[in-house]
């Protein structure tokens, strides 16, 4: 019998994940906090479907939507045998929504928490079943990108780890498998990078095109490090930085007075039609 997934958050990386594991035919419940969000998220994922079955041509984007489903009930994830976590990067918020999941969901539910910077073994101790949670970054956007970071933290049991990596296997997902530790590998480096450009910016140096054409020309990478802050929301790229600073008390991760100010300013990047760019 197929597996069943339970998606919390629909914002983009949590639309990316449910999309992602229906066109492999998995059924999925996306959760988020209000039926209207969940109503645009829907569509956008129609959308996206619509537009990748222009290039691929290979499935029905009608019978894809059909295996997501919506809910703002944490008591609808009762069956699911996965959960993939992607709200804000916020402690709080975070420790608030495996609270919930505790209540509902069955014993042998393996929590994959699609995290940026936070600890999987902190995140383990906001429940009773720390060998079943596991890292999983998943990269942006999820459709299209067919690896993640996959982290154990100290409790996450074998049987979890070769689950968790069989099951993204299934929908053409590679992985590596690292310790735990606050960003993991990725974001303890791109956060560097982003953090450092958006200084060279604020200092006068270079304008944001052209650090990114010097990463893109220079260095070969597809993103320049601030279109990938804008990709990811500045916003969620602060929050990060805090929880790195405060994890490892490095003034290397202090959040350039320029990311600040744009969060103030609601300038999110792709997410609202500005950032480093307009969109």
């Amino acid at each position: 019998m197929s597996k069943k997934i339970g998606v919390i958050g629909a914002g983009v990386m949590g639309k990316g994940v449910a999309q992602r594991f229906a066109k492999f035919g998995y059924e999925v419940i996306l959760l988020d906090l209000n039926e209207e969000l969940l109503k645009l998220a829907k569509a956008e994922i129609v959308r996206n479907l619509k537009m990748l079955n222009m290039f691929e041509k290979n499935f029905e984007v009608e019978e894809i939507s059909n295996l997501i489903s919506t809910t703002v009930a944490y008591a609808d994830l009762a069956e699911v045998d996965y959960i993939v976590e992607n709200v804000p990067e916020v402690q709080e918020v975070k420790e608030k929504v495996y609270f919930e999941l505790e209540k509902y969901c069955k014993e042998d539910c393996i929590y994959m928490a699609n995290t940026s910077c936070i600890p999987i073994t902190l995140i383990g101790s906001f429940t009773n079943r720390a060998s079943k949670i596991i890292g999983v970054h998943f990269m942006n956007p999820v459709p299209i990108k067919n690896f993640s970071e996959v982290i154990r933290g100290i409790y996450t049991s074998e049987e979890t780890i070769v689950n968790t990596k069989e099951l993204l296997n299934s929908i053409n997902i590679s992985v590596e498998i690292i310790n735990d530790s606050a960003g993991f590998v990725s974001n303890r480096l791109s956060h560097l990078f982003m953090n450092e450009a958006a200084f060279l910016v604020y200092e006068g140096i270079a304008t944001a095109e052209q650090i990114d054409n010097i990463f893109k020309q220079g260095f070969g990478h597809k993103m320049g490090p601030l279109e990938t802050a804008d990709l990811i929301g500045i916003d969620t790229v602060l929050d990060s930085l805090k929880i790195l600073y405060d994890q490892y008390e490095d003034s290397k991760f202090k959040a350039c007075p320029l990311i600040k100010r744009m969060v103030e300013a609601r300038m999110l990047g792709r997410k609202n039609g500005k950032g480093f760019y307009t969109y």
